[in-house]
C-alpha cells in the first residue's frame, strides 16, 4: 500500500437520516449495518458548520481547484428546503477563493418539486434521481412502506427537470439492476426520459450475502443483462451516456474510470454522517455492521487523519490492494477489483475477488472485443467529475483562460501525478518513508516536486511498461522534495548516465554508476565527496536548473538537465553554454514583452500555468520546432527559433496544448469510441478527432498572433506586412473550416459541442478584420493545394 495519501475531493454530506420510502434493496436499511439507527433525522447546524469548515481546510491545505458535494441521505429532501439552503451557503462561504463548488442532491424524487427545483436554480444544485426503470420493474423494490407504488411521483418529478427553466439542473438516473427486470425495457424507460446520464449499479451483495442468481438465468446473469442493455443502448447511436459502459470504454484505452466500482483509481470520498461522524463509502454498509466506521468525527478530527485510516488507505492504493489473484487477471486495468464493498468474506475480509467476479469479466472482455482495442495500462488518472466550472470551460474555449482558471487545472493536475503515484506503490522502503513523512510536515515541498511537469511523464512511463522505465526516481523526487524543505536525511539515489538528478533542482555530475548515498541538510547536501551548498555554485559538477524571472511576474525554468525531459516528438538540447543561455535569455525577454503587450489574454494563464520550457534541437533548413508533451502539464519544448517574435507565437501556440490537454483529463468533449478521420486544412495527412481538435484550438492562438500583427503593420506597405496579412487569411480560414468540420463531425459530446461554440465566439473578432483581396487570394490557393495533396494522399491510402 502507499504511504502516499491522495487528498479526498468527493463529499457525501448526509442531511437527513430517514427515508419515505422502504426499498428492499437499500444498503442503508435493508443490510448488515444498523448504526443509522442512532443517528440524529436531520443535520444539526453545529455540523454543517464545521462540515463545511472541514471541507474549506482540506481544500487550502492541499489547493484543490474543486471540490463534489453530494447532499445525501437517508432522503435528503426530508431536511426541508431551510436546512438546505443553509448546507449550501455554508460550504459556497466556507470555501477558499480558486476552489469551485460542484454541490448536487440525490434523491428518490418524491417529494420533488417546483419550490424545491427553485431553490436549487438558486443555489447551483444538480439534482440525481434514483429510478428503476418502467412502472413494473420500478415497482419491484422501490415502494412505499404500505407497498404503494412510487413510479408515478418519480416520473413527476424527472417531468419537472426536463421543464427549459430547469433542465440545467438534471444531474442523471441512478438504476439499481435486478436482473428479473426486463434489460431492453428498463434501459428505453430511462432513455425515454433523456437523462444527462445514466448510472446502472450492480446490486449490493458480498460473498456471505450473494447476489440472487435466479434459475435458469445463465452463469452470469449480471453481465448477460449488461450486455443486452450495451447492446441496445449502441444499436440506437449511444443517445446518453451511460457510466459503466463509458468507463469500460475508457479503461480499455487506457483513461480513468468514472466509477469507483471499476478501475484502479485511488477512492477519494469520505462520508459526513448528521452527527458529524466520518465514515467510508455508504456501500461498505452491505458487509458488517459497522464497517464504514473510521472512529473519526468533524470536530476533533481533520480530513488528513481520516485520509490516513486503514481502510481509506487500502482502497486508495490501487493494484498493490487487490488480492493475488486480481493482481494476475488479465482485465484488472478495467474492472479494479469491482466495489470495494462487494469483495467481502467472513474471515478473509476484502482481500478476495468481487463476488461478481464472472459477471464483470464476461462483461469487460465482450465489451473489448466488440470495440476491438486493446486493453493497456492508464496513461492518466483522473477524478471522477469535472474540474472546471462551465464559466472556466467557457472562458478557455474562447483561447484565453484566467489566472484563476489555468491555475484550477494546474491543481488539478497535480491530482493526477499524486494518483499516479499512489498507483505505483509497492512494498513500503525509504523513498516511501520519507514521502510520507514529506506529505505530513512539507506538502508545499512535495508538491513544488510533483507539480514539475516530467514527474508525471515518468510515471506514465512507469505504469504503460515502457523499456527502460523503472521505480528509482521514487528516490530522486523524495531527495528533492526533502532538500526543498530543508530536512536533514540520508537516502540512496540513483546515478544515471554519470549524474545524480534531482527533479526542478538539477544534477551532480559523479563518476560510475548503480546508487549513491545523498546527505542532506538545511544549507544543501552531499553526494559521492561533491558537496553543494546552496549559498554557493557547487563547482563545475553541479548544473542547476537555470530559472529566468522576466517582467510582469513570470518566473521559466530552462529545462536541460532532467532525464525524463525528452517527452516530446523532437530530441532534447544538451546542457546548454553559457552564450546559448545568454541567446534564450534575452530571446525570452522580448517574446514575453511581446505577448504582455499583444497578448494580453494569453499572459494571464502562461504566467500561472507554463513554468518550464525545454530546449529542442533544431531542425534542418531552419524549420520552427516545438512540442508540448500530454503527460507533462507546464512544459513546452521549443528550438530557439531566429527571431523573439517567432517565439512569442510558438510559445502561445504550444501552451494551447497543454491546456486543452489537461481540459481533456477531466472533461469529456468527445467520444473516446470515435474512430473517424478528419481533414485538417494545416495539414496533408487526416487527423483523429482529438488531433483535429487540439490543432484548431492552438491555431486560435496563432490566428491572434498574426491579427496582432496585421495591426501592428496598418497602413505599412512592404513585406513584412504582406506577409503578416496573408498568415491571418490563412490561419483564420483554416481555423474555421476545422471548426466547422469539429461542429458536424456527430463525435461531440454536448460540452464539447459548446466547446466548439466558444471556440468559433474567440475566432470571430479576427474574422471580422477586413484585409486587402491580394491576401484573401493567396490564402485561397494556400488552402486549394494543401486540399488537393489531402486528396491525393486519401486517394493512395485508398488504393
Amino acid at each position: 500500500m502507499s504511504p502516499l495519501t491522495v487528498p479526498f475531493s468527493q463529499f457525501v454530506l448526509k442531511v437527513h437520516s430517514r427515508c419515505d420510502l422502504a426499498c428492499d434493496h437499500c444498503y442503508v436499511y435493508e443490510h448488515a449495518d444498523t448504526s443509522w439507527r442512532g443517528k440524529p433525522r436531520a443535520v444539526s447546524e453545529r455540523v454543517l458548520v464545521a462540515a463545511a469548515e472541514r471541507i474549506a481546510e482540506h481544500a487550502r491545505v492541499h489547493r484543490l481547484p474543486a471540490v463534489h458535494v453530494v447532499l445525501h441521505g437517508g432522503e435528503p429532501l426530508l431536511a426541508g428546503p431551510a436546512l438546505l439552503r443553509r448546507a449550501a451557503e455554508e460550504l459556497r462561504r466556507a470555501l477558499p477563493p480558486g476552489c469551485a463548488l460542484d454541490l448536487r442532491i440525490h434523491t428518490n424524487g418524491v417529494l420533488l418539486s417546483r419550490a424545491f427545483c427553485d431553490l436549487f436554480a438558486e443555489l447551483e444544485i444538480k439534482v440525481g434521481i434514483s429510478l428503476d426503470g418502467d412502472r413494473a420493474a420500478n415497482d419491484r423494490h422501490r415502494r412505499f412502506a404500505d407497498g404503494r407504488s412510487s413510479h408515478a411521483k418519480v416520473i413527476a418529478a424527472v417531468e419537472l427537470l426536463r421543464l427549459p427553466e430547469y433542465r440545467h439542473l438534471y444531474a442523471g438516473l441512478l438504476c439499481t439492476i435486478d436482473v428479473e427486470n426486463d434489460p431492453v425495457a428498463v434501459h428505453d424507460a430511462l432513455v425515454a426520459l433523456e437523462p444527462p446520464r445514466i448510472d446502472f449499479l450492480l446490486p449490493h451483495a458480498t460473498w456471505d450475502q450473494p447476489p440472487k442468481r435466479p434459475s435458469g438465468a445463465g452463469r452470469v446473469p449480471y453481465a448477460d443483462w449488461l450486455m443486452a442493455v450495451y447492446d441496445r443502448w449502441t444499436a440506437q447511436g449511444c443517445p446518453v451516456p451511460v457510466r459503466t459502459f463509458d468507463s469500460v470504454h475508457r479503461t480499455l484505452r487506457g483513461q480513468s474510470s468514472l466509477t469507483e466500482s471499476l478501475g484502479l483509481d485511488p477512492a477519494d470520498l469520505v462520508v459526513i454522517e448528521t452527527d458529524g461522524t466520518l465514515e467510508q463509502a455508504d456501500s461498505l454498509k452491505t458487509a458488517y455492521d459497522g464497517a464504514p466506521a473510521t472512529g473519526f468525527d468533524l470536530f476533533t478530527h481533520t480530513l488528513d487523519e481520516v485520509a490516513a485510516h486503514p481502510g481509506m488507505v487500502e482502497r486508495q492504493s490501487g493494484l498493490a490492494g487487490l488480492c493475488e489473484e486480481c493482481r494476475s487477471c488479465p482485465v484488472v486495468r478495467s474492472c479494479g477489483g469491482g466495489l470495494y464493498a462487494h469483495r467481502y468474506r467472513s474471515g478473509r475480509g476484502f482481500a478476495n475477488p468481487s463476488v461478481f467476479c464472472g459477471d464483470l469479466m464476461r462483461l469487460i472482455t465482450t465489451i473489448r472485443d466488440r470495440v476491438a482495442t486493446r486493453a493497456v495500462v492508464p496513461a492518466q488518472s483522473a477524478p471522477v467529475e469535472p474540474v472546471l466550472t462551465e464559466r472556466q470551460l467557457d472562458e478557455l474555449a474562447g483561447g484565453h483562460g484566467s489566472a484563476s482558471t489555468v491555475a484550477a487545472l494546474a491543481g488539478a493536475q497535480l491530482g493526477v501525478t499524486r494518483r499516479l503515484l499512489a498507483a505505483l506503490a509497492g512494498e513500503p522502503g525509504e523513498p516511501w518513508s520519507l514521502l510520507t513523512e514529506l506529505d505530513a510536515r512539507a506538502p508545499e515541498a512535495l508538491d513544488a516536486v510533483l507539480a514539475h511537469p516530467y514527474v508525471r511523464a515518468w510515471a506514465v512511463r512507469c505504469l504503460s511498461g515502457e523499456p527502460g522505465a523503472d521505480l528509482g526516481s521514487l528516490a530522486e523526487i523524495a531527495a528533492a522534495a526533502a532538500l526543498r524543505a530543508g530536512l536533514d536525511f540520508e537516502l540512496p539515489v540513483p546515478v544515471r548516465g554519470g549524474a545524480v538528478h534531482l527533479p526542478t533542482l538539477g544534477r551532480v555530475l559523479t563518476v560510475g554508476a548503480g546508487r549513491a548515498e545523498l546527505r542532506g541538510t538545511a544549507d544543501g547536501f552531499t553526494v559521492r565527496g561533491v558537496r553543494v551548498g546552496w549559498d554557493s555554485a557547487g563547482g563545475a559538477q553541479w548544473q542547476p536548473v537555470r530559472r529566468l524571472a522576466l517582467a510582469g511576474g513570470w518566473t521559466v525554468a530552462l529545462e536541460d538537465t532532467d532525464p525524463q525531459r525528452d517527452s516530446h516528438q523532437w530530441p532534447v538540447e544538451d546542457r546548454l553554454g553559457e552564450a546559448e543561455l545568454l541567446g534564450w535569455t534575452g530571446a525570452l525577454r522580448e517574446a514575453w514583452e511581446l505577448i504582455l503587450r499583444d497578448l494580453p489574454g494569453h499572459a494571464a494563464g502562461l504566467r500561472v500555468g507554463l513554468g518550464t520550457i525545454t530546449p529542442l534541437r533544431s531542425a534542418p533548413a531552419g524549420r520552427d520546432v516545438s512540442a508540448a508533451a500530454r503527460q507533462a502539464f507546464g512544459a513546452v519544448g521549443i528550438a530557439r527559433p531566429a527571431t523573439a517574435p517567432t517565439l512569442a507565437l510558438l510559445i502561445a501556440h504550444e501552451f494551447q496544448h497543454v491546456k486543452l490537454g489537461a481540459v481533456l483529463d477531466f472533461h469529456d468533449l468527445y467520444d473516446p469510441a470515435d474512430e473517424g478521420r478528419y481533414y485538417a486544412p494545416w495539414r496533408p495527412d487526416a487527423r483523429p478527432l482529438e488531433g483535429l481538435l487540439q490543432g484548431t484550438y492552438a491555431h486560435l492562438a496563432v490566428t491572434e498572433y498574426w491579427a496582432t500583427r496585421v495591426r501592428a503593420y496598418d497602413g505599412l506597405p512592404g513585406e513584412p506586412a504582406d506577409h503578416a496579412r496573408v498568415e491571418l487569411a490563412t490561419w483564420r480560414a483554416h481555423t474555421a473550416q476545422a471548426l466547422e468540420t469539429l461542429a458536424g463531425s456527430g463525435a461531440l459530446t454536448a460540452a464539447g459541442a459548446c466547446f466548439v461554440e466558444g471556440m468559433h465566439a474567440g475566432l470571430t473578432p479576427w474574422l471580422r478584420l477586413p484585409l486587402p483581396a491580394e491576401a484573401e487570394s493567396a490564402a485561397r490557393r494556400a488552402a486549394e493545394q494543401n486540399l488537393a495533396e489531402w486528396r491525393a494522399r486519401a486517394a493512395l491510402a485508398g488504393s
